[in-house]
């Protein structure tokens, strides 16, 4: 059963009732599904389902010898074939069975870039086979996949040469949604209210390989404990091993997401020009960050009002969890109920503010309908320095700039109880909207909503500042 994933699985049918050639290019980070995606939707089709995979650090001839493998097994009974000598080979004799083939065959080439080896003229003879002879055949499905999303838009469906805007269908697969995650869990019959399945999701994110190892019969943070700092916990590595699968040059990424986790608000690329090191190893800077973006793990936002300046910021649950609390632990090695205790202190509580502001800022969908705007909306977050010795500098975590002439400014807050809004909270916010209206200049009606995990108490002050009330259950 494939839990969530409704848009990609329409999109999969109809490539599958075509009457044409498909061509799908399929990308997204590492762990997210993609392969489960594609082998369990065609596994129940009548189809041939023909699915070669590359292996990471594989040389030419290693990869040629598991396409032969997957050859046999789909065509041949699993009887042994000699190797391919080149990818011209292989695919000429993967072509000759397309031939003799009735019905349907999907042909799923699963990571790419680890079956492109340099110089093995892999994108070549693809490129030849698709133009000269699967674009003509009706009955073919072609599915490209791969976990480096940015060799896959430049190569695939960016591509310059023949593969040039040959791809049918793009599908970004994304990491489960807090809905999803919920209905994953309960699929393997593990039952967590709410404020557990959100604690495991400020951790490990959406991904169902890390979800996969949460066990039931156990708290959120029990679970944490056991994923992430018991001595053989199977994600304890897992922040090394995610970026040497996806980039050359590993190292660089990791500076960059480090640095830019260290600021709430994100880096420039000024600032990030100045601090890092690895990163500006042959001018590449800007293109790393772009790949960073294309993966998943940074986003590019202006903040709103302004047309220039952008910032990059960590939005990766996981990678904002390891960085915090892991790496900054220095390879020591952790107590035997060290996240036991660490989730019950102050620090935990101030961390997963943070945390829980990445969460949001994924779920706006969910924010909207739970705020009943059905007006049409720009999303962004608003920020100012106060360079004025005289100015104070203030940020609105979330700002809804609404087509029906009015602007809601959200509050995203994290806390075990219901948060209170008390007299110096007040202060601060009416202080915070005058700034806001000032600095922009806006004369639309403004609207101030809490985004709040556990809810809001009454207060006198709640009552005459908050127009709406987002909670946890929203998100869901």
């Amino acid at each position: 059963m494939i839990i969530g994933r409704k848009r990609e699985q329409k999109l999969l049918e109809k490539a599958y009732r075509s009457n044409e050639a498909e061509f799908i290019a399929l990308y997204g980070r590492r762990r997210v599904g993609k392969t489960y995606l594609i082998r369990e939707f065609f596994t129940n089709k009548k189809c041939h389902f023909f699915h070669a995979t590359g292996l990471q650090n594989g040389d030419l001839k290693i990869q040629l010898k598991k396409f032969s493998e997957a050859l046999s097994l789909t065509f041949f009974n699993n009887a042994p074939l000699e190797t391919p000598k080149s990818w011209g080979d292989a695919f000429a004799l993967l072509q000759a069975q397309l031939l003799q083939a009735r019905g349907k065959v999907v042909i799923f080439l699963d990571e790419l870039p680890w079956l492109a080896t340099r110089k093995s003229g892999l994108l070549q003879e693809l490129d030849y086979y698709w133009n000269r002879h699967w674009v003509g055949m009706r009955n073919v499905i072609l599915v490209v996949c791969g976990s480096s999303a940015s060799w896959l838009i430049k190569k695939i469906i960016y591509a310059k040469g023949g593969l040039h805007n040959r791809t049918t269908a793009q599908i970004k697969l994304l990491p489960f949604s807090l809905g999803e995650t919920d209905a994953y869990l309960k699929s393997r019959k593990i039952k967590l209210n709410h404020k557990h399945v959100l604690s495991l999701y400020m951790a490990v994110g959406g991904i169902p390989y890390y979800l996969r190892y949460v066990d039931h019969g156990f708290s959120a943070d029990q679970n944490i404990q056991h994923i992430i700092f018991d001595n053989e916990a199977p994600l304890r590595d897992e922040f090394t091993k995610l970026f040497d699968s996806l980039f050359e040059n590993a190292d660089a990424y990791k500076e960059l997401v480090t640095l830019i986790a260290h600021q709430k608000e994100g880096l420039t690329r000024v600032e990030l020009n100045s601090l890092s090191k690895a990163s500006q190893s042959g001018g590449r800077l800007s293109e790393r960050l772009d790949d960073l973006i294309s993966a998943g793990f940074i986003e590019e936002y202006i903040p709103w009002g302004r047309t220039t300046g952008s910032y990059y910021k960590l939005i990766d649950e996981y990678c904002l969890f390891h960085l915090h609390w892991v790496a900054s632990h220095k390879g020591k090695k952790f107590a035997q109920e060290y996240w036991l205790d660490q989730s019950q202190r102050p620090a935990y509580y101030a961390w997963s503010g943070y945390a829980f502001e990445a969460v949001c800022m994924k779920h706006i969908d969910e924010i909207v309908r739970a705020l009943k705007i059905r007006a049409s909306s720009t999303i962004g977050s608003w920020r100012t320095s106060g360079r004025k010795t005289s100015e104070q500098g203030a940020q609105i975590d979330l700002v809804i700039d609404r087509s029906d002439n009015a602007i809601t400014l959200g509050e995203i807050k994290y806390t075990q109880q219901p948060f209170a809004i008390d007299k110096q909270y007040a202060q601060k916010l009416r202080a915070t909207i005058a700034l806001f209206k000032q600095k922009t200049k806006t004369t639309k009606q403004i609207f101030l909503a809490m985004i709040s995990a556990n809810g809001l108490k009454k207060t006198l002050y709640s009552e005459e500042l908050v127009t709406s009330l987002v909670t946890l259950a929203d998100l869901f």
